[in-house]
């Protein structure tokens, strides 16, 4: 193998801070951490049309942006409005310019409602029909 002209021997690798490199420092902030979500995201992946048991690596991956993704959105949700608490209204004025999120959350929180209301007649009907018994 021939040497390239072009390039100093001399030459030496800037020394970086873990900081610098955010790769480095997030692999190490994720290692010792419990996995919360990786049941559901390999039935999502599964759905999605991966493998029925994807790589484990790929599922850590997918929890790792998602766990990023949910501290990121927090974070910025606890700086707008009433600081150092996250209210719906702060997530939805953070999804508002993305028309697939800011659907998607107002169908949840449409869902929301509804099954709160269905628990509520739920429960009324499980009140009456236990007093009736009673007399």
């Amino acid at each position: 193998m021939t040497a390239n002209p072009n390039i100093d021997e001399n030459f030496e690798t800037p020394d970086f801070d873990e900081d610098e490199l955010g790769e480095e420092q997030f692999v190490s902030t994720t290692a010792g951490r419990k996995r919360l979500f990786s049941k559901e995201l390999r039935c999502m992946m599964y759905g999605f049309g991966d493998d029925k048991n994807p790589y484990t690596e790929s599922v850590d991956l997918l929890e790792d942006l998602v766990i990023e993704f949910i501290t990121e959105m927090t974070h910025k949700a606890m700086e707008i409005g009433r600081t150092g608490r996250v209210q719906v209204e702060d997530i939805i004025f953070l999804v508002r310019k993305d028309p697939r999120k800011y659907a998607r959350v107002k169908d949840l929180l449409t869902m929301n409602e509804e099954l709160k209301k269905a628990r509520k007649a739920f429960d009324e009907i499980k009140y009456v029909g236990n007093e009736a018994k009673i007399k």
